[in-house]
C-alpha cells in the first residue's frame, strides 16, 4: 500500500491493469491443465458432463490404470525419449559451434555469413522439396527424420551467439597464451561459463521435440517408430485407436467403468507431466539466460 501511495494515479492505473491482465494470462494458461486433470481424475458420469472442470469429482484412479495398458503410448514415449534427448544434444552441440564462430569478430565475412544465416529465418525450399530431398538421401521412415530437419534453429543460435559476446575476451586471450585452440577454449571455457543460455535453449529445443508431431506425420510409416504426439492425435485427434476400444471392452464390467473422455484425458497427462516435471531444475537459469543472450546484436 505504501508503494501505492507514492505513485500517481496514471502510475498506479497502469499496475493494477497490468497486474489484471498478467492474471487473466495465468489463468487462461492454467485452465486448460486444470480441466484435463480433473476430466482424468473424476468418474465417467462426471467427466462426460459439460461445463468447467477445476476439481476432480468422484476421485477415481481407473482412467490412469486403463491408460498405462496402451502399448502404443510406450512406444510413443520411448521414441519420443528418445528424439528429445538425441535431438537436443546434438543441436545444442552443432548451434554451439556456430555461435562462437560468429561471436568473433575477426571472423572473415563474419556480416555476410550472419545475413545468409538469418535470410533462412524467412525463407525455406517449401514442404514438398523438403519431403523430397528427405526420402532422396535416405532418411525417410527413420528416426533422423525427426532430428536433422529440426537441428540448426536460427533464432535459437543468435541468441547463443550474443551470449558468448558477452563473455570478456580477456578470458580466452589468457587462455590462448598455454596454447590451447579454439576447440578447447569453447568446449572448456566457454560452454561451462554459458550454462544459463545453455540451459535455456536445451530447455526450448527439447519442448520442441517432445511436442512437435509434423515430421513424424509426414516421415514415419514404420508404427514402431512413431512418437507420443502422433499417438495422441490418433487417440484424440481421429479417435481410431483400437487399444481403446479394447480397454472399454475389458472395463464395461468394473465397479468404475471408464469412458474415452477420461482415458484420452489421462493419456494427455501422462504426456505432459515429463516436461512439467523438468522445467523446475532449469526455471533459475531460464530468465538469466535470455536476459545475457539478448544484451549485444
Amino acid at each position: 500500500m505504501k508503494a501505492f501511495s507514492r505513485m500517481t494515479f496514471g502510475e498506479a492505473a497502469f499496475q493494477v491493469i497490468a497486474v489484471v491482465i498478467v492474471t487473466l494470462l495465468c489463468i487462461s494458461t492454467l485452465y486448460p491443465f486444470i480441466h484435463v486433470l480433473s476430466v482424468s481424475l473424476s468418474a465417467p458420469a462426471e467427466a462426460i458432463q459439460p461445463g468447467i472442470h477445476l476439481y476432480p469429482k468422484a476421485f477415481t484412479m481407473a482412467a490412469y490404470e486403463q491408460a498405462v495398458k496402451l502399448q502404443g503410448i510406450w512406444v510413443g514415449f520411448g521414441n519420443t525419449i528418445y528424439r528429445t534427448l538425441v535431438g537436443t544434444f546434438l543441436s545444442v552441440f552443432v548451434m554451439s559451434l556456430g555461435a562462437y564462430a560468429l561471436s568473433k569478430r575477426h571472423l572473415p565475412h563474419r556480416g555476410f555469413i550472419t545475413m545468409a544465416v538469418i535470410v533462412t529465418m524467412f525463407f525455406s525450399g517449401g514442404l514438398i522439396p523438403t519431403f523430397l530431398l528427405i526420402k532422396e538421401i535416405g532418411l525417410y521412415d527413420t528416426r533422423w527424420a525427426l532430428i536433422i530437419p529440426g537441428l540448426f534453429n536460427t533464432f535459437y543460435m543468435l541468441i547463443m551467439r550474443n551470449f558468448f559476446m558477452s563473455i570478456p575476451s580477456e578470458l580466452e586471450e589468457s587462455v590462448k597464451i598455454d596454447g590451447a585452440n579454439d576447440l578447447r577454449i569453447l568446449f572448456q571455457l566457454v560452454l561451462p561459463l554459458s550454462k544459463p543460455i545453455l540451459a535455456t535453449i536445451s530447455l526450448w529445443i527439447a519442448v520442441y521435440h517432445w511436442n512437435e508431431w509434423f515430421n513424424g506425420l509426414i516421415y514415419i510409416q514404420d508404427q514402431s517408430k512413431i512418437v507420443l504426439q502422433i499417438y495422441l492425435r490418433r487417440l484424440i485427434v481421429e479417435n481410431s485407436d483400437a487399444d481403446v476400444q479394447l480397454l472399454m471392452q475389458q472395463a464395461a464390467g468394473d465397479s468404475i467403468p471408464i469412458v474415452p473422455e477420461t482415458i484420452k484425458a489421462a493419456v494427455l497427462m501422462i504426456g505432459t507431466i515429463p516436461l512439467l516435471l523438468v522445467f523446475p531444475f532449469i526455471q533459475k537459469h531460464f530468465v538469466k539466460g535470455i536476459m545475457l543472450g539478448s544484451l549485444k546484436g
